[in-house]
């Protein structure tokens, strides 16, 4: 069975996830500099099988669009571009940062290791990944 992947993406890094292959479990697999994502993603699908890609759907508290917003709608134009066949879903991404944060603390994480936001970044496509699969299976 093919795995989902989850993308947080931001200016400077993107949080990954992914699904293990029978899309029950979803874990965090890397975080990546923004600029080589699509050269990444390019070489986890081949040698992944990956039916559908959650990208994070930046807003804000009243459901508006977030500053972030035409960044993320830029990449995921170039994503169907250079991926046509993948499976895009579009899921809120509102929180996800600040569950990753908690995440983190609740895991006894040291402040040193709280403050590596690439980790943040990972934790929260994980969340995001997690969240969908919650809701896929209701």
């Amino acid at each position: 069975m093919p795995r989902i992947l989850a993308i947080d993406y931001g200016i400077k890094r993107t949080g990954i996830a992914v699904t293990d292959e029978l899309q029950i479990i979803a874990s965090g697999l890397t975080t990546v500099p923004s600029e080589t994502l699509m050269s990444f993603l390019q070489d986890y699908f081949k040698k992944e099988e990956v039916i559908s890609v959650l990208i994070g759907d930046p807003k804000q508290m009243n459901g508006q669009p977030s500053e972030s917003a035409p960044l993320v709608e830029a990449f995921v134009e170039k994503f169907k571009i250079q991926f046509p066949d993948m499976k895009v879903i579009r899921v809120d991404e509102r929180f996800t940062s600040k569950m990753a944060f908690q995440t983190m603390i609740d895991s006894g994480l040291k402040k040193k290791q709280r403050q590596n936001k690439a980790l943040i970044d990972e934790i929260s496509a994980t969340i995001m990944l997690r969240d969908y699969l919650s809701r896929k299976m209701i």
